[in-house]
């Protein structure tokens, strides 16, 4: 009997756990409302958790999604798809204080060998150094590079893996989702879709979805302005993406584009707009680090509202064949292939360690 699968959501998340499924053979209805604020249209990753100073579980999770992407890499060729947009140019850390360095290097060092040829080796460079690597850096900064460090395009990775999906017969269906009170019916513009499963993977939308039902999610939108500029005429294929262990980041991609970024702005609900606080702050970023881009030509400013919660939230909601996968906050474009394959496996009844300690507590259905 075909197992019917319906995901709501054509993010990271949903996009990641669709695949995986159609890969498997599952029938798959992707359900896509394109909302205004996607986290995923708006990211530019970087695909380096060991540069990362977050600890514990959650670096844990972080790491395993970094070191699962050549595995991914490999089920999208196998789909016929090679375009992702993810190239592994390496990972500068960069700062002005050598005590901080030393402990970054420290860090890294521990992690990339815990990792092995997936993170990499590991350099104390100069700024000379540094700058062969990326020359619009500051004259003023030293860094520690890390080899194995990638990036990718939020929106070039969905686009391959809902392509790769569809290739396994999964089909996109584009309209507002709404839960139906019967199990395993989601009501999409005025029509009804029964699946045995239902994953919400709606980014920050998943918990005002869920709420509905009863269940209330440690989720909540988190606003990221990432502004994309260009280098014109300047080959910046290679160059290293660029963390000042802060907030901000950047990352190069191919002809001359540089995206800088990002905010991280709490408590504005889902208000996708651009500001000119957060514009200026984004360029008062960039050009601290990176002050040779300042006649770079502003292309574009994307806006992404992060799920953001302590934890990813991944699994089974109550016994009625209703999944979640949501809560990956900025961290989605890596662990979020890893947990949609894990997920596609739990729905399908198989052994899915990964999400031990993700799935949404009792305590988070509201009887």
């Amino acid at each position: 009997m075909t197992h019917r699968v319906t995901v709501i959501g054509a993010g990271i998340a949903g996009a990641a756990t669709a695949f995986a499924l159609a890969r498997r053979g599952t029938e798959v209805t992707v359900v896509d409302d394109a909302a205004e604020g996607q986290a995923t249209a708006a990211s530019a990753g970087i695909i380096s958790p060991w540069i990362s100073a977050v600890e514990g579980a959650f670096y844990e999770l972080y790491a395993a999604g970094g070191g699962y992407y050549p595995t991914l890499l490999e089920q999208l060729d196998a789909a016929g798809i090679s375009h992702t947009d993810y190239r592994r140019t390496g990972s500068l850390i960069v700062h002005r204080d050598p005590g901080v360095l030393d402990e970054a290097e420290a860090r890294v060092r521990a992690r990339a060998a815990r990792a092995g040829d997936v993170a990499g080796e590991v350099q104390r460079i100069g700024n000379s150094d540094a700058r062969e690597l990326f020359p619009a850096l500051a004259e003023d900064l030293s860094a520690v590079y890390l080899s194995g460090g990638g990036r990718v395009d939020g929106r070039t990775l969905r686009d391959a893996l809902l392509t790769a999906a569809t290739t396994y017969g999964a089909r996109r269906i584009y309209g507002h989702a709404r839960l139906s009170a019967q199990v395993g019916t989601v009501e999409v513009n005025d029509e009804k879709y029964a699946a045995d499963d239902v994953v919400v993977a709606s980014g920050a939308w998943s918990a005002p979805l869920l709420a509905d039902r009863g269940v209330t999610l440690p989720v909540a939108p988190q606003r990221g302005q990432i502004t994309h500029l260009r280098l014109e005429g300047v080959d910046t294929s290679m160059w290293p993406t660029v963390s000042p262990l802060a907030h901000h980041y950047v990352v190069a991609f191919d002809r001359g584009r540089i995206a800088v970024g990002a905010t991280r702005e709490s408590g504005v609900g889902f208000d996708p707009r651009v500001t000119a606080a957060g514009q200026l702050q984004v360029l008062q970023d960039a050009l601290s680090v990176v002050p040779g881009v300042a006649e770079a030509t502003l292309i574009e400013t994307r806006v992404g509202l992060r799920p953001l919660g302590t934890m990813p939230v991944v699994g089974q909601v109550g016994d009625d064949r209703l999944w979640v996968a949501t809560g990956y906050g900025a961290a989605g474009l890596t662990i979020a292939p890893l947990l949609g394959d894990a997920l596609a496996r739990a729905i399908r009844g198989e052994p899915a360690p990964e999400l031990d300690g993700l799935t949404p507590a009792a305590g988070t259905v509201n009887e």
